[in-house]
C-alpha cells in the first residue's frame, strides 16, 4: 500500500493541473494522507519519505530533492537502538517510543541539496537559507544563512531594519498575480530590499503605508 501510494504521488506530481507549484488539491491530498502540510508555491518537499508526517512547510518555500528531514533519533540510553525496541510494527514493543516531533519550516526557505534537519531542529525561520550539505542540529533564526556540519549562522541575509520592514509587508500572504503587481510597481523590493522600498511596495499592493513596528 505504501508503495502504491508513492507511485500516485509521484504520478500526481507529474500530472495534477498547477503541479506541486501550485495544486491545491495535491496540497490536499498530502495534509489528508500524509500528514504533511505544505504551503502554496513551495517546492521539493512533496515526498513522504523524505518529509515525515507532522511536518509543515511555510508558503514560497525552495527545498532541493536531496533534502531530508528527519523526526526522531535512534535512543543512544536504551538497551538497544534497533527498532525492535521502539517501533510497534515488529512486535515487541507494545507502543510507539520515538517522541512526537512536529518540525516547522516557515515561509521563503531556501534548503539546497543533501542537507539535513535533524530532530534537534523544531522550527526553520521564515527566510531562512540553509546551505547544500549542512547539518542542522538546531532551530535556525529568521533570514540567517546557515552552513556546514554542524551548521551555524554565517550571516543574516539583510539587515535588521530591512528584515523589520519586509516581516512587516506579509509579502508571503499574499498570491502570486499580487505579488506580480506589486513587484512591478516597486522593482527593487525585488532585488534589494531596503525599508523604503518595503513601505512603497506595500503602498502599491494594499494603498497604505507600512503598519508601525
Amino acid at each position: 500500500m505504501a508503495l502504491l501510494d508513492t507511485l500516485i504521488d509521484r504520478l500526481l506530481l507529474k500530472f495534477a493541473p498547477g503541479g506541486e507549484y501550485e495544486s491545491r488539491w495535491l496540497r490536499a491530498r498530502f495534509r489528508r494522507r500524509h500528514d504533511l502540510d505544505i504551503g502554496l508555491y513551495s517546492y521539493g518537499c512533496f515526498d513522504r519519505w523524505r518529509f515525515p508526517p507532522g511536518t509543515t512547510v511555510g508558503r514560497y518555500c525552495s527545498i532541493a530533492k536531496s533534502v531530508r528531514v528527519v523526526e526522531a533519533d535512534h535512543p543512544l540510553d536504551a538497551l538497544t537502538t534497533h527498532p525492535f525496541l521502539y517501533d510497534p510494527r515488529f512486535g515487541l514493543a507494545g507502543q510507539s517510543r520515538l517522541p512526537v516531533n512536529r518540525q516547522v519550516i516557515e515561509d521563503d526557505v531556501w534548503i539546497g541539496h543533501n542537507a539535513i534537519i535533524l530532530p534537534g531542529c523544531t522550527r526553520v525561520g521564515r527566510g531562512a537559507a540553509i546551505a547544500a550539505g549542512a547539518i542542522v542540529r538546531a532551530d535556525v533564526p529568521r533570514y540567517a544563512v546557515m552552513a556546514g556540519v554542524p551548521a551555524k549562522v554565517v550571516r543574516f541575509r539583510f539587515p535588521p531594519e530591512t528584515i523589520e520592514a519586509i516581516e512587516a509587508t506579509r509579502w508571503w500572504t499574499l498570491d502570486k498575480a499580487t505579488l506580480a503587481r506589486g513587484l512591478a510597481a516597486v522593482p527593487e523590493f525585488a532585488w534589494r530590499p531596503d525599508p523604503e522600498s518595503a513601505d512603497r511596495f506595500h503602498r502599491a499592493v494594499h494603498g497604505r503605508p507600512l503598519p508601525a513596528a
